[in-house]
């Protein structure tokens, strides 16, 4: 009769010699290795870069999209109107410095025409020079100075007259009503502050609605 193998019984807790955690999986109730059931590196993630994105300008107005062209509408570039239509090509009323230097320099022009800012405003100068002469006269005690202003502006109000009439289609001869007492001089001062006429006439173009400077 044999004895009994000393390994008999079998070790406590039931489990077969040799089968390490019998019954049960490896790592029961742990968890899975690593990397078991993760996701993918970068599964879920936000997409890499640029990914889905607009590429660069996508759906962007292009540069001064619905702008107007350069000149468009403005007064660069637009179509200008002829000379003699709408506003007066000359800008506006003559300045006072011009319109003196323009009669002094057709001193005894009696041919062309004159717009109305610049026989009024040679006017005007010719009432400040007589004032200024007057003042100096009263000094000296003797009008040698109204004199001379008297005579040396005669023939340039005189041409600058003619020439304000031609540019309302009449001639300088009708300065002569300036002889009829108060009834001339009151038809004359009607006719200077009239406006000219804008097409050409006989005496040239209009120096207001023709492309002239002033």
């Amino acid at each position: 009769m044999s004895s009994p193998d000393p390994n008999y019984p079998p070790p406590s807790g039931g489990d077969p010699q040799g089968q390490p955690g019998y019954g049960g999986q490896p790592g029961y109730g742990s968890q899975p290795p690593q990397g078991y059931g993760a996701q993918p590196q970068g599964y879920g993630a936000q997409p890499p870069q640029g990914y889905g994105a607009q590429p660069q300008g996508y759906g962007a107005q292009p540069q001064s999209y619905g702008a107007q062209p350069q000149g468009y509408g403005s007064a660069g570039g637009y179509p200008a109107a002829p000379p003699g239509y709408g506003a007066p090509a000359g800008g506006g009323s003559m300045p006072f410095p011009v319109a003196v230097q323009t009669v002094l320099t057709k001193y005894a022009d009696f041919t062309g025409r004159a717009r109305r800012s610049e026989f009024w405003w040679f006017f005007l100068f010719g009432i400040l020079v007589s004032v200024v002469a007057g003042i100096i006269d009263q000094l000296i005690g003797f009008p040698a100075l109204q004199i001379i202003v008297g005579l040396g502006l005669l023939v340039p109000n005189l041409a600058v007259g003619a020439r304000r009439l031609h540019d309302t289609g009449r001639s300088g001869w009708w300065q002569l009503l300036t002889l009829i007492p108060l009834v001339g001089i009151i038809v004359l001062i009607v006719w200077w502050a009239t406006d000219g006429d804008r097409n050409p006439n006989r005496w040239g173009p209009s120096p207001k609605y023709q492309g002239a400077q002033y």
